[in-house]
């Protein structure tokens, strides 16, 4: 892959005009669209399958949890619509099970949400868990790739780890990307590209620095700039 290749545009935006003109504006500077709750849910779905048509890359970001046969049946209507990946809570077998069946014969990858960056360590802790937000990541990764699961989303925080112990061929997503000097906004695990990368991530979530700036173009190649001397150091 190239470096415009592995970043993915987080296109958070009300309805799917705005993402279209998102999506003219940037172009080849980024290879794969993502779309989350928020778009799905105002017509999303309809343009997941457009772009997918249209031989763009789709990354539906539904982070599903639900009953296997619930997980099973969604995985496989997402599939359908010739997404390229999809995001499934990582937090017990049953689910990612139930994933697995419902993208077989399909080329749909699987990504296992580990800890979501916006998370730390005292959020765990309300939610009952005594680990560390890198230790639970590490402990999810390992549980996904023995599921068969194409990879996990995880903090470039704790991407090195991760690498370690999965080896190349298991897929990290790394969100919470921010470039030096922007604003974190409501992330609390985040890092730089040259650092996400260097730390063993393939591919680059990032949103707000590149939908809400000035120029959205400039700054999605500026980004990808940026992975591409990563790559080469």
């Amino acid at each position: 892959m190239n470096a415009s290749e592995r970043l993915i545009v987080a296109l958070d935006v009300p309805a799917p005009d705005d993402a279209r003109t998102l999506i003219s504006k940037i172009g080849a500077h980024a290879g794969v669209w993502k779309i989350g709750l928020e778009l799905l849910f105002s017509g999303g779905a309809d343009l997941a399958r457009e772009l997918a048509d249209a031989g763009q890359n789709v990354f539906v970001d539904a982070k599903l949890l639900d009953i296997p046969h619930t997980v099973e049946r969604a995985t496989a209507n997402i599939a359908a619509m010739g997404a390229t990946f999809l995001t499934v809570h990582g937090h017990d077998i049953k689910t990612m099970q139930a994933a697995m069946r419902g993208r077989e014969g399909s080329d749909l990858k699987l990504l296992a949400v580990t800890v979501l960056t916006s998370l730390d360590a005292a959020d765990l802790e309300q939610q009952g868990s005594r680990m560390s937000p890198a230790d639970l990541v590490l402990h999810r990764a390992k549980l996904r790739k023995e599921a068969g699961f194409d990879g996990v989303i995880a903090s470039g925080q704790e991407a090195a780890q991760i690498r370690q112990a999965t080896g190349r061929d298991f897929l990290i997503v790394t969100p919470g990307i921010r470039p030096a000097g922007t604003d974190v906004g409501d992330q609390a695990r985040v890092m730089t590209p040259t650092r996400a990368i260097a730390a063993g991530a393939d591919y680059l979530v990032v949103g707000r620095p590149i939908t809400q700036a000035d120029d959205p173009a400039a700054a999605a190649a500026a980004i990808a700039n940026e992975i591409d001397a990563a790559l080469a150091a």
